[in-house]
């Protein structure tokens, strides 16, 4: 066991952190916001990848995939959170809860209808192929990349929350939407616009997860999963819990391959449980706010 291995090991963690990272923020700006516990989150995630298959197929461009697919899928999720979910609202936690754990289903057999069970390539763009030098090692270029994306998404998203109106909107409505609907604010454009940020966020990343990993219909089951036990970890609508947390399990997932391979899945369970005992709300969780 060595240095260079174990940096090694912490730069996968990293990027691995950087993936559930995305499906936790997506996962809490909306909760934070709409309070909805939103179980078709892994399929939005799927549908990304396929999304991004699509366009790289039809267009050979992996850039282009990762414009559109976001768009494509936001747009999709926009029109669900007018049309299904959001005649659902005022009328407790558990409808908006069973439409999308239904929805879910239906994506995922729309899928399997369109492009079959079996699962799909994705091809890693020629110029992110390979390994760079970071000094005491070689690291997959493709996988420092998907650090970046994320973390330059991070610092559009918290410019976006803390230096916009429609930001100081969007966090004034997850404190008190009844008070922004009062001050002449159309509340229901903001759900809209945050559901449909929020599922493209996790469309992002399927996109970037789709190279690592290639598609399939099942994707987005496990890091539904992952995404709520990051969520509940860094605390419920909380985003720098989702970051924080993400890495966090993304870091101890990668760690444990290393010390102890058989509780590699097992890891994030355990953080969940520790987090939970001694702070029910989670790392960073306040109930009813976004931080």
């Amino acid at each position: 066991m060595t240095f260079d291995l174990i940096a090694l090991q912490l730069f996968t963690g990293l990027a691995l952190g950087a993936i559930y990272v995305l499906l936790a923020v997506g996962l809490s700006l909306i909760f934070g916001m709409l309070t909805v516990v939103n179980f078709a989150h892994g399929a939005f995630y799927m549908l990304g990848a396929y999304a991004g298959f699509f366009v790289a197929e039809k267009t050979g461009s992996f850039w282009l995939a990762m414009l559109l697919a976001p768009i494509i899928v936001a747009a999709i999720g926009m029109v669900c959170e007018r049309w299904l979910i959001r005649p659902l609202y005022g009328r407790g936690i558990d409808y908006p809860l069973l439409l999308t754990f239904g929805l879910a289903y239906m994506m995922v057999e729309a899928v399997r209808m369109i492009f079959g069970r079996a699962g799909l390539p994705f091809d890693t763009p020629e110029i992110l192929q390979g390994a760079t030098n970071l000094g005491f090692a070689d690291f997959p270029t493709y996988r420092l990349f998907v650090i970046g994306v994320v973390v330059a998404l991070l610092v559009v998203l918290w410019f976006f929350i803390e230096k916009t109106s429609l930001g100081l909107i969007v966090r004034a409505g997850a404190r008190d939407p009844v008070i922004v609907r009062v001050l002449g604010v159309d509340i229901s454009k903001v759900w809209l616009i945050v559901f449909g940020v929020g599922t493209g966020i996790a469309a992002l990343a399927g996109v970037l997860a789709a190279p690592l990993q290639g598609v399939s219909p099942d994707m987005g089951t496990s890091v539904l999963i992952v995404a709520f036990v990051v969520t509940v970890v860094g605390g419920m609508g909380s985003l720098t819990g989702a970051v924080v947390a993400g890495l966090l399990v993304g870091i101890a997932e990668s760690m444990s391959v290393l010390f102890f391979p058989e509780a590699a899945k097992v890891s994030m369970f355990v953080i969940m449980a520790i987090v939970l005992l001694f702070r029910p709300q989670g790392l960073f969780g306040r109930a009813g706010l976004m931080t």
